[in-house]
């Protein structure tokens, strides 16, 4: 019996000693995607706040500075306040998204791709800027910048500010469509704000949907 006994023991001390390594590795894990996650969206995410903020490979966070108004050229355009005389560079800071039902300012930057997604709200660049005729499209991941944008609907407010104005939307259809649905881009024959998230905010793993609010400029400043 004694000799039953200490084998089991011997047996058991390479599961003891497996197991914090899984639990090391797993909390790895966890820190480096999950709450890296979380608090992204906390930073770029700030309620009750006028004012949004970058998240850089600095420590700190800087209040946004909305680019200076070039001067010295004319303006160009046909929408109802042209006065883009040059398009934003991609990755670049062009503005602001203030959603007054969530009470929450958010960097828009110029693009899509993860690079700008990770900044903040990205702006399709293949779309007209805020407060031009046509369809103004911005985008946004639902675990950091739009994780509550499901609560914005019909009959809700979008603001847009950039260095040309201040633009006002006000939410027209909330529209629930497959992540290949290319209508969420198509030209517009009047000023348009086409804001989309993936859908269902709660999905595990990759959504396969988008949740689209698309809204009227009702008023420019």
């Amino acid at each position: 019996m004694m000799v039953d006994r200490s084998q089991k023991r011997t047996s058991k001390k390479p599961l003891l000693l497996f197991l914090p390594l899984v639990l090391i590795v797993s909390g790895l894990w966890f820190s480096t995607t999950s709450t890296a996650t979380f608090v992204k969206g906390y930073l770029l995410y700030k309620t009750g706040n006028a004012e949004a903020t970058v998240v850089s490979s600095e420590p700190a966070t800087q209040p946004i500075e909305l680019p200076e108004e070039p001067k010295e050229q004319e303006s160009s355009g046909s929408g109802p306040n042209p006065e883009y005389p040059e398009t934003p560079e991609i990755g670049e800071l062009m503005g602001e998204l203030i959603i007054p039902k969530l009470d929450a300012a958010l960097p828009i930057i110029h693009g899509t791709d993860e690079d700008e997604l990770e900044k903040g709200v990205g702006h399709f660049a293949e779309s007209v800027l805020p407060g031009e005729n046509d369809n103004s499209v911005l985008s946004g991941h639902r675990d950091t910048v739009f994780r509550e944008l499901g609560k914005v609907g019909k009959g809700d407010l979008l603001i847009v500010k950039t260095y040309a104005g201040t633009f006002t939307y006000k939410v027209r259809q909330v529209r629930i469509v497959d992540e290949d649905d290319r209508t969420v881009i198509v030209p517009k024959p009047k000023a348009i704000l086409t804001v989309s998230t993936c859908y269902p905010f709660d999905y595990v793993g990759y959504a396969p949907d988008r949740y689209i609010l698309v809204a009227d400029l009702i008023s420019s400043k």
